[in-house]
């Protein structure tokens, strides 16, 4: 992988994110439309890492309000932050547990560019409903345990490649009644545990393997992805408050299609 593509996929990773867009689809797309090399574990890993530290920092005093109100919950000490704190952790559970269990099956047969079309498509038109036939009457302080985990099935699904963990999340979220902007600030507090998640599951893959790790390239798709998704994720507020979801489902319509295109 050369400089210029680490830059590019580092850049891919840091926007798409937390756009309901799909980043594990568009990561996949360089080196079907283009031939690149797979960036590699070590990068990949990276590359989470950094979105990961983006949206901890952007929401870093929430985050802490949540961590100090789940360690006092343990001592009995119940509070709003530990609600939602307990919210977010058993909504982790359902999308935990369908990528212990099938991400092998997805490997083999859901890194495709027809299913990513597929589901860009299907997937965008769903956020496209629930974004039109949003009620926004709720907010997270009404948000029960079953709506939490109704969320945390939903982003189950996405899983499979051009969904949008953020998307299919903030879908659920807007179809539960939420408001756009707890939606989608739900579906970023919901991210960091499956991202830590998923990004312990690759680094102990990538302690196992004997491959040499250029650091270098690390650092930089690490840096280039904290500081594309943390602009990402203030910009993306701003724009749904605006204007919905809508620029969005054009946007998954348009790719969709044009994949369709591409490979039919």
């Amino acid at each position: 992988m050369s400089t210029f593509e680490a830059i590019i996929l580092a850049l891919i990773q840091g926007l798409t994110e937390f756009l309901p867009i799909s980043s594990s689809a568009h990561l996949i797309l360089p080196s079907q439309l283009l031939g690149w090399p797979d960036q590699g574990l070590a990068f990949d890993v990276a590359v989470h890492v950094g979105t990961l530290a983006a949206v901890v920092f952007y929401y870093r005093k929430e985050v802490m309000e949540l961590a100090v109100g789940w360690f006092n919950s343990l001592r009995g000490q119940h509070s709003s932050h530990s609600r939602l704190a307990w919210f977010i952790v058993w909504a982790t559970v359902p999308a935990a547990l369908a990528g212990l269990l099938g991400n092998d099956l997805l490997e083999n047969f859901g890194r495709s560019a027809l299913v990513i079309a597929g589901s860009t498509i299907v997937f965008g038109l769903v956020l496209w409903y629930a974004d039109a036939r949003a009620s926004e009457t709720s907010s997270l302080k009404a948000l029960t345990l079953k709506q939490a985990l109704f969320i945390g099935g939903a982003q189950a699904i996405a899983l499979i490649p051009g969904t949008s963990r953020s998307g299919i999340t903030m879908t659920a979220g807007l179809l539960l009644g939420l408001t756009r902007m707890d939606a989608a600030r739900f579906s970023f507090l919901l991210s960091i545990p499956i991202i830590l998640l998923a990004g312990g599951y690759k680094g102990s893959q990538l302690i196992q393997q004997a491959e040499p790790v250029a650091w270098g390239m690390v650092a930089l798709g690490m840096s280039i992805a904290f500081v594309a998704a943390y602009i990402c994720i203030k910009l993306f507020l701003q724009v749904i408050e605006r204007m919905g979801m809508l620029p969005f489902v054009i946007y998954r319509l348009v790719l969709g299609i044009v994949l369709l295109y591409l490979f039919l």
